[in-house]
């Protein structure tokens, strides 16, 4: 098998990735997205591993080994995201990124042209 072929899935799986992180605004979608960019770096990385292997002497199977290390961290990292997206929704009541902005208690974002913001502008 050509090393093109894994190569061009995981350029696919990485741009679709991609997309989700930048055009998603659920939290949730936003750590699956992560996860399939992950998971393209993977594929990679063990196309690469058995492409290298088939032309060195010697095999030690760093793909592979480092596959297996981003899977591990990958895990830890959706257990902990979940756990954040979680307490965050039971909290505010939304795990909609583009409301989740503002992560101050009691923090009203300035808009022009109302009191708050001209009271902060007389007391500058």
């Amino acid at each position: 098998m050509h090393l093109a072929y894994p190569a061009v899935l995981s350029a696919l799986l990485f741009c679709t990735g991609l997309y989700g992180v930048l055009a998603r605004r659920n939290a949730i979608l936003v750590l699956m997205s992560v996860e399939l960019m992950l998971n393209a770096v993977n594929l990679n990385l063990v196309a690469f591993d058995v492409w290298l292997s088939r032309t060195a002497a010697e095999t030690l199977h760093s793909g592979q080994a480092l596959t297996l290390f981003t899977i591990a961290i990958a895990a830890a990292e959706i257990g902990i995201g979940l756990a954040i997206v979680l307490a965050v929704h039971r909290n505010r009541g939304t795990s909609d990124i583009d409301k989740l902005r503002d992560t101050a208690e009691g923090h009203e974002p300035e808009v022009p042209g109302t009191l708050a913001a001209e009271k902060a502008e007389a007391s500058a």
